[in-house]
């Protein structure tokens, strides 16, 4: 018999994990850039050109997938430059920090920590910036995610579920599993408490990487 499909977690890091769906599909967010010298038999894979061998000449405005764009970006050849998208430039970090529970991540990007992560990897002046913020903004709606997860049980939690990122998201269901998991026990209706699946996955990364 065949094992069950056991979720793989995202990256969290600079480098995507390709045996991951929610990595697969975050890689093909686009970014805003312009092409710094001519790019050949790339116009129709980009959508700007009508044939597989028609060129996109330089200085040209792009929406580049991720993966595409770490694949073109060379600091030394200056293939493409790269743009912020506009939730990850001054102003928004402003709101995030003002009050960062408040903001709807999933409207404005369903993958914000991971894409967030991604983009530091192009050379930005403001990278220092973007993971500042992206820290603190997890830090500061962590509690407000785990805190519902435990007070909502058994109720209608699809508005709150739906301003969360992919993340965010992973986050309150394995909340709730892990209140549900305590009340079954505590009723007698399991045998134990088992680790979360994120903790389990945690705890194999960590041991790799000592090993290693």
């Amino acid at each position: 018999m065949s094992e069950a499909y056991f979720p793989v977690g995202p990256g969290l890091g600079l480098e995507e994990n390709f045996l991951s769906l929610d990595d697969i599909l975050m890689s093909q967010e686009k970014l805003p850039g312009r092409a710094e010298s001519t790019l050949p038999r790339l116009a129709f894979a980009l959508g700007q050109g009508a044939g597989t061998g028609d060129s996109i000449p330089e200085g040209t405005k792009l929406e580049i997938p991720l993966w595409l764009a770490k694949g073109l970006h060379d600091s030394k050849r200056r293939i493409i430059s790269v743009e912020l998208p506009k939730i990850y430039k001054e102003a928004w970090r402003t709101v995030f920090s003002a009050d960062a529970t408040v903001v709807d991540l999933h409207k404005m990007g369903p993958y914000y920590y991971g894409f967030g992560s991604q983009l530091l990897n192009f050379d930005n002046p403001e990278n220092p910036e973007i993971a500042q913020t992206l820290l603190q903004t997890f830090i500061s709606r962590f509690r407000h995610i785990m805190d519902s997860s435990q007070n909502a049980y058994n109720e209608d939690t699809s508005a709150l579920v739906a301003r969360l990122d992919e993340l965010e998201r992973a986050l309150f269901q394995a909340g709730q599993k892990g209140l549900n998991d305590f009340q079954c026990w505590e009723k007698g209706q399991a045998s134990q408490i088992t680790a979360s699946s994120l903790v389990q996955n945690y705890g194999k990364r960590k041991f790799t990487e000592m090993d290693g």
